[in-house]
């Protein structure tokens, strides 16, 4: 159910998109990033900082494109996102001294602590890379096949990716019968 209403708002934009094009998928974005983000709060009582920042950069940059008609600013939120995360993490780690990455997942797993550095690096490259492939593709394609690919390839790299990040965690995940012994 959360990874439903975590996508809940790409997947509306693409249905929308695809049904009546970039400008209204824009707006049903914002429209279904604000319910969800209501409903998380609802639920919870509290919403994670980076949805907030999520919030805050949609509706910016979609208000942005409703406001001009230019698809250029919705086209850059993705980028923006994904640079704000790797930048978090970057400055956690050199400026807080804090590796955001263990203390999202640390509570779940035991990893040594170069380990939990090599994660930190990894995902903010990964995010720094995918800022310059969303801009890359939405200079280089039409909006149609940049749609696809924010749905379709930055889905599927995510994927391969967070497969990847479990492969190289699994190395250092003691069986439970080791301890025993």
């Amino acid at each position: 159910m959360k990874l439903l209403l975590d996508f809940f708002p790409i997947i509306l934009f693409f249905v929308t998109f695809k049904t009546w094009g970039i400008m209204a998928a824009t707006a049903v974005a914002i429209a279904a990033t604000v319910l969800q983000i209501g409903y998380m709060w609802r639920k919870n009582g509290f919403v994670e900082p980076m949805q907030w920042v999520s919030l805050g950069v949609i509706v910016v940059f979609g208000g942005a494109t409703l406001l001009t008609q230019d698809e250029t600013f919705i086209k850059w939120k993705p980028t923006v996102l994904y640079w704000l995360m790797a930048s978090a993490l970057w400055l956690g780690h050199y400026v807080f001294k804090r590796n955001f990455i263990e203390k999202l997942m640390g509570a779940q797993v035991s990893l040594p602590a170069h380990a939990w550095g090599v994660l930190l690096h990894s995902w903010a490259c990964f995010f720094a890379v995918m800022g310059c492939l969303n801009i890359w593709v939405a200079n280089h394609f039409d909006t149609d096949t940049w749609v696809s690919f924010k749905l379709f390839g930055g889905l599927g790299l995510m994927l391969v990716f967070v497969v990847a990040q479990g492969i190289y965690m699994s190395r250092f995940i003691k069986d439970k019968s080791e301890d025993s012994v």
